[in-house]
């Protein structure tokens, strides 16, 4: 038997306050909703459907397969999706397709499945029920191998959002939410069931939801939406925008390299028969299925959601955009520390840093101006040692424009150029200090020395400023640099400002 530690691997680098916590008896509904709902963290609660109708009555070990096709009836039809991916379900439209089928087919080909298993665990047992079930022209709309890739997922028992018929209605009287659930006013409650073992994309869902497995087991990965990064997300304005663009059978890291990353952010929890597992919204879960699992889900809006006014979208996203962007800066400024060599690693060779070398002492000696040279002799070594590399990071730059080391995109291979550049700022995994060299070499600077250094170059190298703000600055140096001038602002008078 399976120990709670055995079962369920948690990511080393997935954050501790991140973790599902487990119960083993259900909360109340008050304390689900100020203590556990509110965190948006998973929660797992084992066994809080055991006994309970659905869970006695599905089961297909103990008759539950008969009771449900006679519970739903021979002429009742239900949308099941077909994938064209083996038993990998994928959320685009090109992977799987959905199709119309007589609940009772998938019955019977379900209680098929089961003689087979039987008689292969024990022969003694081949008792025929494992003999294929006939039925009648058109009404099965696969083959046995492909029914081994249907699936059925989502199917309405109720939907409040949809004035259309649920297919699955009559299963709501074998249906009692969780204690903890109760007061909830849910968006929907589906039906769910596997005849084979299959897998579900990694995907994340607009609602709360609380997966219930009546019979079966179901093993779930868990990421936090802040893993996004590593699970490249569909395009926000295409298909099956709320999936992961990553294959979980083959994934290709050379086009999503921190995709390798993915299993360190990760939590996978086991859902036997009785345990129920409380998904956030927007959390991203992919799920594997065995053989005859059955579940049910309950999904309803979150507080934030329901209380969200349209008119107010624009200011939380700016608001959270803006709290994105000061945890990447932090990340980066606080986690990087740089020694004298490393503050060398932007140039490709000593020959350019030689001759960077030569061209700020040629301007350098060239000035006769007395407060031009006070200027650069009032900086610091260190100092001074940046100006020189910003300086010969222009040059270097300006030369190799002269010298058309940088190809052009002609009209007709516009779209090829663009490509290219895709796939390589998808491939490119280092992080983004380490592709700003204007960045690395202004972080180390104190602020106030920075502020010197840049009057020293609007003095005495005015054109090489234009062309490092024109054409060198990029949005992480650009983002340092202000909050340089921020910091400067904070230990200057208002004369210096």
């Amino acid at each position: 038997m399976q120990t709670e530690k055995d079962a369920e691997f948690v990511g080393a680098a997935l954050d501790a306050g991140l973790r599902a916590p487990r119960f083993s008896s259900p909360p109340s509904s008050e304390e689900f909703a100020a203590s556990i709902e509110p965190k948006n963290v998973p929660a797992v609660f084992r066994g809080v459907l055991k006994g309970s109708a659905a869970s006695s009555r599905w089961d297909p070990l103990h008759g539950g397969l008969d009771y449900l096709l006679e519970k739903v009836g021979p002429d009742v039809a239900v949308e099941a999706m077909m994938s064209n991916t083996g038993r990998v379900f994928y959320g685009d439209l090109r992977s799987h397709e959905r199709v119309s089928i007589p609940f009772s087919t998938f019955m019977h080909s379900c209680k098929s499945h089961l003689g087979h298993l039987s008689a292969a665990s024990d022969p003694s047992k081949d008792n025929g029920i494992g003999k294929e079930s006939t039925c009648s022209e058109g009404m099965c709309p696969a083959s046995s191998e492909n029914s081994k890739q249907l699936y059925l997922a989502q199917v309405s028992i109720l939907n409040t959002e949809s004035k259309d018929r649920c297919s699955l209605e009559v299963l709501k009287e074998d249906i009692q939410e969780p204690i903890f659930l109760k007061g909830k006013s849910f968006s929907s409650i589906n039906f769910w069931m596997s005849r084979a073992h299959m897998r579900s994309s990694t995907h994340y869902d607009p609602h709360h939801n609380l997966l219930c497995v009546m019979a079966g087991c179901k093993k779930v990965t868990l990421w936090s939406p802040s893993a996004s990064p590593y699970l490249y997300p569909m395009p926000v304005y295409g298909e099956a925008s709320n999936h992961s663009g990553v294959s979980i059978e083959e994934p290709d890291y050379s086009c999503y390299p921190k995709a390798k990353y993915m299993k360190e952010y990760s939590e996978r929890v086991i859902l036997n028969s009785g345990d129920a597992l409380f998904i956030p919204e927007g959390w991203y879960h992919q799920v594997d299925s065995e053989d005859l699992t059955i579940a049910i889900n309950f999904w309803w809006k979150s507080n934030i959601m329901t209380e969200m006014l349209e008119h107010m979208d624009a200011y939380y996203l700016r608001r959270i955009m803006r709290r994105l962007l000061d945890t990447e800066m932090n990340k980066i400024t606080q986690n990087s520390s740089f020694t004298h060599s490393e503050r060398y690693s932007g140039f490709q060779s000593t020959d350019e840093a030689s001759r960077g070398s030569q061209q700020f002492n040629q301007v350098k000696n060239s000035d006769t101006s007395d407060k031009k040279s006070a200027l650069l002799q009032s900086l610091k070594p260190c100092t001074l040692q940046a100006l020189y590399e910003l300086m010969s990071l222009v040059h270097d730059s300006v030369e190799a424009v002269d010298q058309n080391d940088i190809a052009e995109c002609t009209s007709q291979d516009i779209s090829v150029c663009q490509s290219n550049e895709r796939r390589k700022t998808a491939a490119d995994d280092s992080s983004p200090l380490q592709n700003d060299l204007v960045a690395k070499i202004i972080l180390p600077v104190e602020p106030l020395e920075l502020r010197s250094m840049l009057l020293a170059m609007v003095h005495t190298f005015p054109r090489t400023l234009e062309g490092l703000v024109l054409n060198i600055l990029g949005p992480t140096g650009a983002e340092i640099l202000t909050r340089k001038f921020d910091e400067m602002d904070q230990r200057s008078t208002p004369e210096e400002q």
